[in-house]
């Protein structure tokens, strides 16, 4: 009986010391953790921006707007990592497919090929839930300076890159309601999907 109160004891601690924990800020490419922000307004946030979802919408930050949000970058022809990162925002998409204050965002890095129309067929194969999953395209400006810019996708420290150099990487990003990044993760490796869930249920309690 004793082992089953010491059990519970762990438990309860475990419970407040995750109720305690904060997630850092983000504001450079090598992903250096901010614990305190001086002034939220200017510390380094995800700008403004224009897309275009799969359902042939204008997608802005407007839209996003008091959202927790995942963000990760593919192709619809990607022979590579990106089916098994597809897979990881699948498992997120159902973690969350009733949780309207999560959002799951996928950049294509190809938006001269992945059209809407690609999109949207690409959206049915792999069963993509609208309400909870966009998949976007656009001006490759656009979307290459927000990956690289703007969530660091790279992290390539210092070294500077324009559209013409491709944009591929397995890492997710996680934004808070103040479109500041929180978190970066491996979106092939489970253990990292895993601790990105936990991260996200703190943020919702923050």
């Amino acid at each position: 009986m004793k082992y089953l109160y010491l059990g519970l004891y762990l438990l309860i601690i475990a419970a407040c010391n995750d109720d305690k924990k904060k997630l850092p800020y983000y504001d450079t490419p090598d992903f250096t953790p901010k614990w305190e922000i001086s002034d939220e307004r200017s510390f380094h946030r995800i700008r403004p921006f224009t897309l275009i979802n799969q359902e042939n919408q204008t997608f802005t930050e407007k839209d996003i707007e008091g959202k927790i949000y995942v963000v990760d970058f593919f192709f619809t022809s990607c022979p590579g990592i990106c089916p098994k990162i597809t897979k990881s925002m699948a498992d997120l998409q159902k973690e969350y497919i009733d949780d309207d204050k999560i959002m799951l965002l996928s950049h294509s890095v190809t938006p001269e090929k992945d059209s809407v129309p690609v999109l949207k067929k690409y959206a049915q194969l792999k069963r993509v839930e609208f309400k909870r999953w966009k998949l976007l395209t656009g001006s490759k400006v656009e979307i290459y300076d927000l990956g690289r810019k703007y969530y660091f996708v790279e992290e390539d420290e210092g070294i500077e890159k324009d559209q013409n150099v491709f944009l591929h990487t397995e890492n997710f990003i996680l934004i808070d309601k103040q479109r500041h990044i929180r978190g970066i993760y491996n979106g092939l490796d489970p253990n990292s999907i895993q601790d990105l869930i936990i991260d996200i249920k703190i943020l919702k309690v923050e």
